[in-house]
């Protein structure tokens, strides 16, 4: 046995059972996905989310590396605050999934989805992407709105002259990547994807929102909150922990169309996928555009 193999236990405990998904199917997806999602998550500080006994015992977070975690996954030291800045900061050593072991090491520890930083440890403070996040309301066909909004924001970021990336997020929403030159700050990205959505939030009232009261709102909410140091996203190829075990799954733009439906991407549909189309998102690994001259046309 070599010394980074990982030893799956509990392999046939069901972990999502409406649809009878065992940690080995789990575990046997990740391994067959680590490929194309690993560079996804490489030398960024990553937040496990543990589901020890499966959907129905709740989740909980874990940013510090777990005593007994593996000494050739690495980590990487960085203080952290609590949520609303209250409390005393601590410093925090974050695992790093730099290769297929150690991401099957995740799914041992019981992770479903895989959630990374933004931006990696040789430059924490400056992202690789913007990302706005979309959250459809409450109401049927309501991920059809959510795709007439993504398409609004493909749009508007395509006149300010910035490619952009797209895939379901696996839970009811989607999610819009724009890859960047590491050179803008975590400010400057929040400032951009807010005024962006303020903008067409004015454009397409009823729409589109940037309420973050769900009680307020009235359409889809395009959050810019959630880009900030610290800020974690659930990768590309992840399993969601939500009934059928969808993967957050990119797509062309061309196949966003209000027939879509984030439950139709499985754990079989996104391998099938890969197969024939590779990674979709492979072009937000090699981000180069400058965000300044778009933010400036904004403000």
């Amino acid at each position: 046995m070599s010394a980074r193999e990982v030893t799956l236990s509990s392999a046939e405990r069901v972990l999502f059972p409406e649809d009878g998904v065992t940690k080995r199917q789990l575990f046997e997806y990740y391994d067959a996905v680590a490929d194309v999602l690993v560079p996804h998550l490489n030398n960024r500080p990553f937040t496990m989310k543990r589901w020890r006994e499966g959907l129905p015992g709740g989740s909980f977070f874990q940013k510090q590396a777990p005593k007994g975690m593996p000494a050739w996954i690495r980590t990487a030291e960085f203080r952290t605050w609590p949520r609303g800045g209250k409390g005393e900061s601590r410093l925090v050593d974050f695992p790093l999934v730099n290769s297929r072991q150690a991401l099957l090491w995740m799914v041992q520890m019981h992770c479903i989805d895989m959630n990374a930083w933004y931006s990696r440890v040789d430059k924490p403070d400056r992202p690789d992407w913007v990302l706005f996040d979309l959250d459809p309301p409450e109401e049927e066909n309501a991920f059809a709105l959510c795709v007439r909004v993504a398409h609004y924001v493909h749009d508007a970021l395509q006149e300010l002259g910035l490619d952009s990336y797209v895939k379901t997020s696996g839970a009811d929403g989607i999610h819009i990547i724009v890859p960047i030159a590491r050179r803008s700050t975590y400010e400057d990205t929040y400032e951009f994807a807010e005024r962006l959505s303020r903008r067409l939030e004015a454009q397409h009232a009823g729409e589109v929102t940037t309420e973050w009261l769900k009680k307020k709102r009235s359409g889809v909410l395009v959050d810019h909150r959630q880009n900030g140091w610290g800020k974690t996203i659930a990768s590309a190829y992840s399993v969601r922990p939500k009934p059928g075990a969808p993967v957050s799954t990119p797509l062309r733009w061309e196949e966003l169309t209000e027939d879509v439906h984030p439950r139709d991407f499985s754990m079989h549909v996104a391998l099938e996928r890969i197969a024939q189309q590779g990674d979709l998102f492979e072009p937000v690994l090699r981000g180069k555009q400058a965000l300044s001259r778009a933010l400036k046309a904004l403000r």
